[in-house]
């Protein structure tokens, strides 16, 4: 068979680009650590264990690509629901290798389709093929102590030699993904407006909230952030995961949720998602919404850190700001600093900056001349 009859017989087995496809993310994977949170090439493990000792996750990068990104698990989005709209549409045979146009799967998860995200398209596969994964997530059901996997097993680019272009790619799914994706309440619907999350954190905040407060009714689910913090495997501090979480928290925008903390004064708080079942919700800025416990009443004011403030408008760094700061201060996690300056700024009503880009760029030149050696 010749190089020609084979590509078009390939053609044949592509799965048909379908607009509006209902979406679905494959429900284990939405809360453990199984991602990096950055775009940065991350080169450190994700070892986590779940705080009863019975689930752990270790998460091991590739040395040339680093660790599987949150952004790189949206084309696992586009496989789970590929897949489930194959299940529904009542073929029985659903394949683990899937044929597709590389147009198709960005528009789906509302990527552009310039060459650009061509490149990282590609790269992003890579890393999902070379991050290793040993989790014992599904053990007693396979009697097997571990797993162990890569998101896909691989992948394939038909480039058309007289254009240079893709003429269309293939992904051949893990067992372990696609068991998961198959499997009777395998996967979960989200909102399309989780492409929308810039954030590594933000996104991860979302999947969580899906998977836990989804169908926890009007009380939603509640988490405290030290424990939050071990499920995100996020690199960094504590001290800086809970600065940008209360951020979160303050600009209350996560898709079909509502945010707060909960704190008693004592213990380190606690976050309270719930699912919004009227939409017109206002979304909260400037204003940290703080509950009380549920059962348990405060016995003292919480810590200043932790007080709710008010006048606080969020203002998004402008790219040339963004461009300068990774410039001059290469190797910091700028969105994490500019969580920890607006904090700051929160903390009284004095430090609004007139020039917000300029007052950020100093606050991360003070912040690189004091920590620098950290990144060594």
């Amino acid at each position: 068979m010749s190089q020609r009859q084979y590509i078009d017989r390939q053609f044949d087995l592509f799965v048909p680009f379908v607009s509006g496809m209902p979406l679905r993310d494959q429900r284990e994977a939405m809360e453990r650590p199984f991602f990096s949170l950055s775009k940065k090439k991350r080169l450190k493990p994700i070892e986590y264990r779940s705080p009863d000792g019975q689930i752990f996750v270790n998460v091991y990068p590739n040395a040339e690509w680093g660790m599987a990104t949150i952004w790189d698990a949206d084309i696992l989005i586009w496989a789970a629901s590929t897949l489930t709209t194959l299940k529904r549409n009542g073929v029985n045979d659903l394949p683990r290798t899937l044929h597709f146009q590389p147009f198709d799967l960005l528009k789906t998860i509302c990527r552009d389709t310039g060459g650009r995200q061509y490149t990282l398209l590609r790269e992003g596969l890579a890393r999902l093929q070379s991050t290793s994964i040993v989790t014992n997530i599904r053990a007693e059901k396979t009697r097997r102590k571990q797993r162990q996997f890569a998101w896909i097993e691989s992948w394939s680019d038909l480039i058309d030699e007289e254009t240079n272009q893709s003429r269309g790619m293939s992904i051949t799914l893990s067992d372990w993904f696609y068991e998961g994706v198959i499997m009777d309440g395998g996967v979960l619907a989200i909102d399309p407006a989780y492409f929308a999350l810039t954030g590594g954190r933000e996104r991860w905040l979302y999947r969580v909230a899906r998977k836990h407060a989804g169908g926890n009714g009007e009380g939603g689910f509640t988490i405290s952030l030290p424990t939050l913090f071990d499920k995100s495997g996020a690199e960094g501090t504590y001290r800086r995961f809970k600065f940008e979480i209360t951020a979160l928290v303050r600009r209350n925008e996560l898709p079909g949720y509502d945010l707060a903390l909960e704190i008693d004064g004592e213990t380190e708080p606690s976050l309270v998602m719930r699912r919004i079942r009227d939409e017109s919700r206002e979304v909260n800025v400037g204003a940290l919404p703080i509950r009380a416990p549920r059962k348990v009443r405060p016995k003292k004011a919480p810590p200043a850190d932790d007080q709710p403030t008010l006048g606080l408008s969020f203002t998004y760094l402008a790219d040339e700001t963004l461009e300068k700061v990774r410039r001059d201060f290469p190797g910091w996690d700028v969105h994490a600093l500019k969580a920890e300056f607006d904090t700051w700024i929160a903390g009284a009503t004095d430090r609004a900056p007139r020039d917000y880009q300029k007052a950020f760029y100093g606050f991360v030149k003070q912040h690189h001349a004091r920590h620098r050696h950290e990144l060594r």
